[in-house]
């Protein structure tokens, strides 16, 4: 197999795979959230009054769109605590807090896109793709140095 018909298999075989699994590179901030373990918590206007336990801090602060990792927040700078909220489970929610005493509720939104599509996770789409373009190029290098020596 010539490294021009190598080229353009690879090529095909990228947009297919782009097109199988589009990625959102980029994080909808169209509102103000926290990240904590993994989860993204979209802030609310609802006070809590009876917080349980420190539960996290913001360890990543941002207003720029993209994807982070830890605990981020677009909203809140670094060191601003996480607490669980008496009687609710943080699978639900959990409460910010913005002075000593004063604390905000942030409702689960789901799972935060940069651990599903990072390039930490061996099983993303984005990291699968990323080791076999390497391996293609490889074959293309070995394959168009080995043609160059025999010349």
């Amino acid at each position: 197999m010539n490294s021009k018909k190598i080229m353009h298999v690879g090529i095909v075989f990228i947009l297919f795979v782009h097109i199988l699994f589009p990625i959102k590179t980029f994080a909808d901030w169209s509102y103000s959230f926290v990240v904590w373990e993994g989860s993204v918590y979209v802030i609310t206007d609802e006070r809590v009054n009876e917080v349980d336990k420190e539960i996290g801090h913001v360890t990543k602060y941002s207003d720029k769109e993209g994807t982070y990792s830890g605990n981020f927040s677009n909203t809140y700078q670094k060191g601003t605590k996480y607490f669980s909220i008496q009687g609710i489970t943080t699978d639900k929610a959990i409460a910010i807090q913005e002075e000593v005493g004063t604390y905000i509720k942030a409702t689960r939104d789901g799972e935060y896109a940069a651990n599903k599509f990072g390039t930490r996770n061996i099983s993303s789409p984005v990291f699968i793709g990323s080791i076999l373009l390497v391996i293609l190029l490889a074959i293309v290098g070995i394959n168009y140095y080995g043609n160059k020596r025999m010349e």
